[in-house]
């Protein structure tokens, strides 16, 4: 396998696509090996869903489109981020118990921590940011390689 993988799908910031990307990152992480149904791709399709709906939600429509981009990196990395072209970082909100919203980057932090993963946040050229989530390729569920000695 190459040292690493990559895809992308670019699309409208639109609440309809949310599912759209959940869709298609469970589609390439299949072909990458992961087995829809576990765990741990359930919580990549959530904290997908969280990424894509905090550019759609929170662009105020300065943002006509969002890309989600997908890495593996040596078969030990899994690299998610959501590019948008808005200028404001994500903030983690006080969510009182009464909200119904605000509550996304800590179910993203909370996600990855969890799976010995990270989130980081880096500017894209044109002024906009992305939100990205590292985690753990074999954490994601996805079979460790195994070495063959000589």
């Amino acid at each position: 396998m190459a040292d690493h993988q990559e895809a992308s799908v670019t699309l409208p910031s639109d609440p309809a696509s949310v599912a759209a990307a959940r869709r298609y990152v469970a589609e390439v992480l299949s072909e990458w090996g992961l087995s829809e149904g576990t765990e741990a791709a359930d919580g990549i399709r959530l904290i997908v869903s969280e990424l894509a709906t905090n550019s759609v939600l929170h662009t105020f429509g300065q943002s006509p489109t969002f890309t989600v981009h997908i890495r593996l990196e040596r078969e030990e990395w899994l690299r998610i981020g959501v590019t948008d072209s808005h200028p404001r970082w994500p903030k983690r909100l006080p969510a009182a118990v009464q909200q119904d919203n605000g509550r996304g980057m800590v179910i993203i932090r909370w996600l990855a921590a969890e799976a010995g993963g990270r989130l980081s946040v880096s500017p894209t050229e044109d002024g906009g940011k992305t939100v990205w989530i590292a985690l753990p390729w074999t954490a994601a569920g996805a079979p460790a390689r195994t070495a063959t000695g000589c």
